[in-house]
C-alpha cells in the first residue's frame, strides 16, 4: 500500500506558532511545497469525555492542518465525520471545494457529547465517506486514501477487525489518542508502520502541534534543501530529487557525510544532564530519555581531561545519580544512566535548577575551574515551582543552559531556562518523534565568536544530536 509517510522522517520541531485560524494556524510551507491530492477523512470523537472547550482546540488541529492542503475536486478533498454513540457525516468529501469553505464549515461542527462508538465511526467511514456517491474518487498511486482518527478514550465496541478492513481497502489510518486513551486501541487501528501512524499527547492543549506533522506529511517537496527538509549541518547542496551535504570554510565534513567538524582533537567540558523524572513522564517514556542521553554521551569525547559529564533527577525532591568526574569513561557512564531508576511525584524545576548551580558545577562534584559549563535541562511538564531566580543564577554564573520540552512543558519556562540567544537553546515538541531535526538549530552557534577547537565537546554534542534523535522515532507512549 502507498503511504504519504513512507519513508517519512519527521522534519518540523515545533518552536513557535503565531496567532490565526483559531488562535494559531500552520507555518507556511512556501512555493516549493503542493500537497499530494487525497481523499482526507477526519474522524473525531466527540463523546462526553471532550469537554467543550477541548473540542473547539480540537478544531483548531483539522483547521491547521486543512489551512496546509491545496483543496479542490482535482486536490486534496476533505470530510469529515465527528461520532460518540452514533455517527454524524458533518459534511462528505464532495461537499466543499474550497479551503474557506471548509474552514467554515469546521467551525460549524458541534461536540455529540454522549458514548464513544470509535469501531461504528470506522465503519462508517468505510461504507458512506470512502463511496464513489460521497465524493471518493477510485484509488491510484495519484491518490491516497487517509483517515485520521482522534479520541481520547476506550472504545465501547471493537476496533481492530473493523479497521483491518479498511486497511485493506487502501484507506491508511492515522491514530491520534489524547489523555487516558487506550493506547492498544490506537495501534489496533493505525496502518504500519506503527512509529509513524500512532501519535499520543498528554492533553488537548497540545493537540495542534501536531498539525505540522500532517503539514509536512500532504507535502511533495521538489527542492529538499530550499524546504529545509534535509539532514545536513551547514551547507545543502540540491541534487535531482535528492541532495549532498557540505561544509563552511575551516570545517570538514564527517564520516556520517551530514555534520561537520570544527578541528581535530576534544577539548574539556563539564556536561550536566538535569532530567524531569515526574509521574507524568511514565515509565516507558523515561527509558526513551536514558536512551537519548546515553546516545549524547557516545557524540562526547569522555575522559578525565576532555568531555566529564555528571546526571541529576528531579521530580518533588533532587537526586545526584552521578556527579562530574566519577566516571572517565562512556562505558561506565553509560552504565550508570541504565541503572537509574526513575522517581516519578512531582514536577520542582526551580529546586533541581537550585541544585545544579550550588552543588552540580561546584569543584567538590567533580568541576573545573575555567572550563565550559553546560546544563542540559528536560522536561515534560510544569514546574511547580518557582524557576526564575535559580534560572538566572544559572546564566548569569557563565552557564550555558539548553532546555528541552516535551508534551505539556511550558514554553515559557523554557525560555527562561534557556541562554541567549533563546532560539538556539531552547526546544519544545509534543512527541519525542517530531525532534529529530533539534540539531539544525543548534550548530556551532555556541562558538561563533570563540575559537572552535576551545569547545570541541559542545560542538559535537551540537552537530551530532540530530543522529542520535533519528532513532527516537517511537512514539512518545510506544
Amino acid at each position: 500500500m502507498d503511504r504519504i509517510f513512507s519513508g517519512f522522517l519527521l522534519s518540523a520541531f515545533l518552536l513557535f506558532q503565531d496567532h490565526g485560524i483559531y488562535g494559531a494556524p500552520p507555518q507556511p510551507r512556501g512555493a516549493l511545497c503542493r500537497t499530494r491530492p487525497s481523499d482526507l477523512v477526519f474522524i473525531i470523537d466527540s463523546s462526553r469525555s471532550v469537554r467543550p472547550h477541548e473540542f473547539e482546540q480540537v478544531k483548531v488541529f483539522l483547521s491547521q492542518v486543512i489551512e496546509s492542503l491545496d483543496v479542490g475536486p482535482n486536490a486534496t478533498r476533505v470530510g469529515v465525520i465527528n461520532y460518540a454513540s452514533t455517527v454524524k457525516n458533518e459534511f462528505s468529501l464532495k461537499t466543499h471545494w474550497t479551503k474557506a469553505s471548509l474552514l467554515q464549515a469546521v467551525r460549524k461542527i458541534k461536540p455529540l457529547s454522549t458514548g464513544t462508538m470509535t469501531g461504528l465511526a470506522i465503519q462508517f467511514a468505510i461504507n458512506r465517506a470512502f463511496s464513489d456517491s460521497e465524493g471518493a474518487r477510485v484509488r491510484s498511486p495519484e491518490i491516497n486514501k487517509v483517515a485520521i482518527i482522534v479520541t481520547d478514550g476506550r472504545p465501547q465496541d471493537g476496533v481492530k477487525d473493523v479497521s483491518a478492513r479498511a486497511r485493506a481497502l487502501g484507506i491508511e489510518l492515522f491514530a491520534i489518542g489524547v489523555g487516558r486513551v487506550d493506547m492498544n486501541t490506537l495501534r489496533q487501528m493505525a496502518s504500519e508502520p506503527l512509529d509513524e501512524h500512532v501519535d499520543y499527547v498528554e492533553s488537548y492543549s497540545v493537540i495542534e502541534k501536531l498539525a505540522t506533522k500532517f503539514q509536512e506529511a500532504f507535502c511533495d517537496l521538489s527542492d529538499l534543501c530550499a524546504s529545509g527538509d534535509h539532514d545536513c549541518q551547514q551547507i545543502c547542496v540540491s541534487t535531482p530529487g535528492s541532495y549532498t551535504c557540505a561544509c563552511k570554510e575551516g570545517f570538514t565534513l564527517n564520516n556520517d557525510g551530514k555534520t561537520c567538524s570544527a578541528c581535530s582533537g576534544g577539548s574539556a567540558t563539564d556536561l550536566v544532564f538535569l532530567i524531569d523524572g515526574s509521574k507524568s513522564v511514565r515509565p516507558e517514556n523515561f527509558e526513551l530519555v536514558k536512551k537519548f542521553i546515553n546516545q549524547i554521551v557516545d557524540s562526547l569525547d569522555v575522559s578525565d581531561q576532555n568531555a566529564r559529564v555528571g546526571l541529576v533527577q528531579y521530580s518533588s525532591s533532587v537526586r545526584q545519580e552521578f556527579p562530574l568526574g566519577r566516571y572517565n569513561n562512556k562505558k561506565d557512564i553509560k552504565a550508570a544512566v541504565k541503572r537509574m531508576s526513575y522517581m516519578e511525584k512531582g514536577t520542582m524545576t526551580g529546586l533541581a535548577l537550585r541544585h545544579l548551580t550550588e552543588k552540580s558545577f561546584d569543584p567538590s562534584s567533580g568541576a573545573r575551574p575555567g572550563v565550559p559549563k553546560v546544563g542540559i535541562v528536560f522536561t515534560d511538564g510544569r514546574s511547580q515551582d518557582y524557576i526564575s531566580d535559580a534560572a538566572k543564577k544559572a546564566k548569569d554564573s557563565g552557564f550555558e543552559m539548553f532546555a528541552v520540552g516535551v508534551s505539556n512543558a511550558v514554553e515559557d519556562e523554557l525560555r527562561e531556562i534557556a541562554s541567549e540567544p533563546v532560539a538556539a537553546h531552547y526546544f519544545y515538541t509534543a512527541d519525542f518523534s517530531t525532534i529529530n531535526k533539534i540539531a539544525k538549530e543548534l550548530p556551532t552557534k555556541i562558538c561563533v565568536e570563540e575559537d572552535p577547537c576551545e569547545c570541541k565537546a559542545i560542538v559535537k554534542f551540537q552537530t551530532k544530536v540530530e543522529d542520535l534523535i533519528k532513532s527516537l522515532t517511537r512514539k512518545h507512549i510506544l
